[in-house]
């Protein structure tokens, strides 16, 4: 047995004893679910910028295809085709502020991922657990396909393909494929596959499940299988044009990219794609024909593909775009499906909020109203009448609101200023309205970045691992 199927095997065992309550096995879901000789085939690489602080720390570990930013420690840990994103990490001598209390840093936040299996997760953002600050920490943990792991620290868990937990601890939980969880914390918890869950104590809560039978056409996974579904169907399809700029690193030769916008070598940029202002285009997004307006963005995971963004709108990690036109600031959540067709094309109104994991596929041409909040499964205007509020008439409610299968409790009015504040939060830190003085943000950070490679062994009994690794300034 190899070094990497028996750190597999570790890192199974330690998962199972965290999720004794729920009593879950990881097992088959992720042995043998990708051959050793993946892990030989693919580099790792890290961005190397002034703009963020720098340490890489792995040990006893396979990286195969994974992308590191910022500071960040992997130990007896299996990282496969994964993006560790820590350009958001809190910095030294910062203040973390937390329900009033407002606790120092002292050191520069770091991300440590240990004991953990990842399968084309995203990790970003910083930690919002107060009792950690300092420290981003993913333990004992199994993310498949296209999770997102997003400012939330997580530990003895298991996290389904096309999941996000964001913003929120998680110990000893299993999240559903599919599902969306932002609730602050989250203990010995099993989360349905297609939940979508926002709570924020004493304020609001949210929550909406998908049919099982609706949302098997999209997301599906059986344990010793790769996930099944729409969604996967469609990032398979493009699979073999991000093989080309990998080897290659080069996406967008030709492409004009105006002052203060940043498109990474490790995206796909093709078509009659045109690029605004501080637009950011991340490693990992996949453009074609997409016209991006100024300030707007593709984070990683993303895909643009016929469409136009007006300006100033936030794709969040993993969103996919098909066949639409999105007026200014509409927030695409995470790993939403957005898609129409020549036959039913899709518009989108200025101010939309499409809630993170929603599947917007259309039957029908629609148009969606300005300011208008959508979630769950949309393929007509049906549906959409069913699945939306307009933003002003959530913000009158006060108590609890029902449409459909979403129940909504609490201030509509907070969740609104809440959705919105993110936004303009997340446009900030991005660039979107970087004036060539002010506003620095990521876009412009991301323009000068070069990077490294890091190879694994390519045979013998560490076949795909890597050596151990100190990087520092």
């Amino acid at each position: 047995m190899s070094r990497v199927q028996q750190l597999i095997d570790r890192i199974v065992d330690r998962v199972n004893i965290n999720l004794r309550e729920p009593a879950f096995d990881v097992g088959p879901y992720v042995r043998e679910i990708i051959p050793v000789d993946q892990f030989v085939k693919f580099y790792a690489f890290y961005g190397l910028t002034p703009h963020y602080p720098l340490h890489f720390s792995f040990a006893h570990s396979s990286l195969a295809g994974s992308y590191f930013l910022g500071r960040c420690t992997v130990e007896h840990a299996v990282l496969y085709k994964s993006d560790i994103r820590g350009d958001e990490l809190k910095r030294k001598g910062t203040l973390f502020e937390h329900k009033g209390i407002r606790i120092p840093l002292h050191e520069d936040e770091e991300i440590r991922i240990r004991d953990s299996f990842l399968i084309k997760t995203l990790v970003h953002n910083n930690s919002h657990d107060p009792e950690s600050p300092e420290e981003f920490q993913i333990r004992n943990t199994v993310a498949m396909h296209y999770a997102n792991i997003h400012g939330a620290p997580v530990e003895g868990c298991f996290i389904g393909p096309f999941a996000t937990v964001d913003l929120t601890t998680v110990h000893d939980c299993v999240i559903g494929a599919f599902s969306y969880v932002q609730t602050g914390e989250l203990n010995h918890r099993e989360v349905p596959a297609g939940t979508i869950w926002i709570r924020a104590d004493g304020a609001f809560e949210f929550r909406y499940n998908y049919a099982d039978e609706a949302l098997a056409r999209y997301v599906s996974v059986k344990p010793g299988e790769v996930p099944t579904g729409i969604l996967m169907d469609f990032v398979e399809a493009r699979k073999g044009e991000f093989q080309e700029v990998f080897e290659s690193v080069g996406c967008c030769r030709g492409l004009e990219i105006p002052e203060g916008a940043s498109v990474s070598p490790y995206s796909v940029v093709k078509g009659e794609s045109t690029i605004g202002r501080n637009v950011l285009v991340a490693q990992r997004a996949y453009l074609n024909g997409a016209r991006m307006g100024p300030g707007a963005n593709a984070q990683e995971n993303c895909y643009i593909v016929d469409s136009t963004l007006e300006g100033f709108n936030v794709t969040a990690h993993g969103g996919k775009i098909v066949g639409a036109h999105l007026g200014e600031k509409v927030f695409v959540g995470f790993n939403s499906f957005v898609r129409g067709t020549d036959r039913a094309p899709l518009k989108v109104g200025a101010g939309c909020i499409v809630m993170p994991h929603t599947l917007i596929d259309l039957e029908e041409p629609l148009e969606i109203p300005e300011g208008r909040i959508v979630w769950g499964l949309v393929r007509n205007a049906a549906d959409l009448e069913e699945n939306s509020v307009s933003a002003e008439e959530l913000s009158r409610v006060d108590g609890e609101f029902s449409r459909g299968r979403m129940v909504f409790k609490g201030k509509g009015e907070t969740f609104v200023q809440a959705f919105r504040h993110r936004i303009q939060h997340i446009l900030e830190e991005n660039g979107a309205y970087y004036d060539g003085t002010a506003g620095l943000g990521h876009a412009q950070k991301g323009q000068n970045m070069v990077f490294n490679i890091i190879q694994p062994y390519p045979d013998g009994d560490l076949k795909g691992m890597v050596p151990t690794i100190d990087i520092r300034p």
